[in-house]
C-alpha cells in the first residue's frame, strides 16, 4: 500500500537532532544562526558581485553564480528547521513537510554535484585548449550545460522521491538526525524496501561516481598539461585558477564519500550528524569564501563596493 492509500497526516517523524546534548542546544543554535547568516550574505553577495562586474561575465563566474544560488537554496532548506528543533521541545515533522524538505535538498545536492563537474570541464578547456576556449565555452554551450545539469538534478531527484512515495508508513518514526534524509525515511517504512533501496543504490552511485570521473579526468589532463609548461609563471597561473574549485570539490566529495563509508552503528550516529552538518550547513558557507579569497577580480569588486560613500537623504 502506497502513501496515497492512507492518511499521510497520521505519519509523524521525530527529528532527534542534537537532543542528546541538551546543554549544547542554545550554543549550537547561536553557532548555526551565525553560519546561516554568513551563508546567505556570502552567496547572495557573490551573485550580486558577479552580475555587476562586467569582468566577471565569463563561463567560470556564470557557473560560480549558479553554485552560490544552489548553496543558498540548500542551506535555506535545511538550516531553518535545524534552528527550530534546537529551540523547541517539539521536534516532530509530518510526512508532507518531511518529503518536501528531502525533495528540495536532493535537487540541490544532485544539481550541485553535476555543476561542480561542469566547472571542472570548464577549467579543463581553459587550460588545455586556451585558444579554443571562447569557441568551446560559448554562451550557447554554457546554457546547454546548465540546462542539462538542472534537468538531470530534477529527474534524478524525482526518481528518489517517487521511490519513497510508493512505500507505506505508519505512526511515529524516529530520525536520528536533524533533517529528513533518504535512508532514515526508508528505514521507517513498513513496506518491502528492496526495490526502493536498489533504485537509490544504483542512482546515487551513478551520480556520485560519474561526476567524480568527470572531475578526476579533467584534472588529470590539466595536471599533465601544466607539467608540460616551461614557464613557472604560467604553471602558477594555471594552478591558481584551479585551486579554489579543486578545494571546493575535495571538501564536497570528500565528506560525501566519508558518509558512504560510515558503518550503520549507534556509535557512528554522532559522527554522521557532524559530517551532515559539514556538507549541509558548513560547505554552503565556505564556498563563497573559497572562491573569493584567491580571486583578484572578486576582491577588487568587493573593495570598490566598500569604498562607495553612503549618501543619506537630506532634510
Amino acid at each position: 500500500m502506497g502513501t496515497s492509500d492512507r492518511n499521510e497526516s497520521d505519519v509523524i517523524f521525530i527529528l532527534l537532532g542534537f537532543s542528546d546534548y541538551p546543554e549544547l542546544q542554545i550554543p549550537l543554535f547561536l553557532l548555526f544562526l551565525v553560519i546561516y547568516m554568513i551563508t546567505v550574505v556570502g552567496n547572495l553577495g557573490m551573485i550580486v558581485i558577479i552580475r555587476i562586474n562586467p569582468k566577471l561575465h565569463t563561463p567560470m563566474y556564470l557557473f560560480l553564480s549558479h553554485l552560490s544560488f544552489l548553496d543558498f537554496c540548500y542551506s535555506s532548506v535545511i538550516t531553518p528547521k535545524l534552528l527550530q528543533i534546537l529551540l523547541v521541545e517539539d521536534r516532530s515533522i509530518s510526512f508532507g513537510p518531511c518529503i518536501t524538505q528531502y525533495s528540495f535538498a536532493a535537487i540541490c545536492v544532485v544539481t550541485e554535484a553535476f555543476l561542480l563537474a561542469a566547472m571542472a570541464y570548464d577549467r579543463f578547456v581553459a587550460i588545455c585548449n586556451p585558444l579554443l576556449y571562447v569557441v568551446v565555452m560559448s554562451q550557447k554551450r554554457c546554457a546547454l550545460l546548465l540546462t542539462a545539469v538542472y534537468t538531470w538534478g530534477l529527474i534524478s531527484s524525482s526518481i528518489f522521491i517517487y521511490s519513497l512515495l510508493i512505500l507505506s508508513f505508519s505512526g511515529i518514526n524516529i530520525i536520528n538526525n536533524f533533517l529528513c534524509e533518504y535512508s532514515a525515511i526508508l528505514s521507517a517504512s513498513i513496506s518491502d524496501k528492496y526495490v526502493t533501496a536498489t533504485i537509490f543504490f544504483v542512482l546515487a552511485n551513478f551520480n556520485t561516481f560519474s561526476t567524480l570521473i568527470i572531475v578526476l579526468t579533467s584534472y588529470l589532463f590539466i595536471f599533465v598539461t601544466v607539467l608540460k609548461m616551461h614557464s613557472a609563471s604560467r604553471r602558477y597561473k594555471a594552478f591558481s585558477t584551479c585551486a579554489s574549485h579543486l578545494t571546493g570539490v575535495t571538501i564536497f566529495f570528500g565528506i560525501i564519500l566519508f558518509l558512504y563509508c560510515m558503518p550503520s552503528s549507534k556509535s557512528s550516529w554522532l559522527l554522521v550528524r557532524i559530517n551532515t552538518v559539514f556538507y549541509t550547513i558548513v560547505i554552503p558557507m565556505l564556498n563563497p569564501l573559497i572562491y573569493s579569497l584567491r580571486n583578484k577580480d572578486v576582491k577588487e569588486t568587493i573593495r570598490k563596493l566598500m569604498e562607495v560613500p553612503v549618501r543619506w537623504p537630506s532634510g
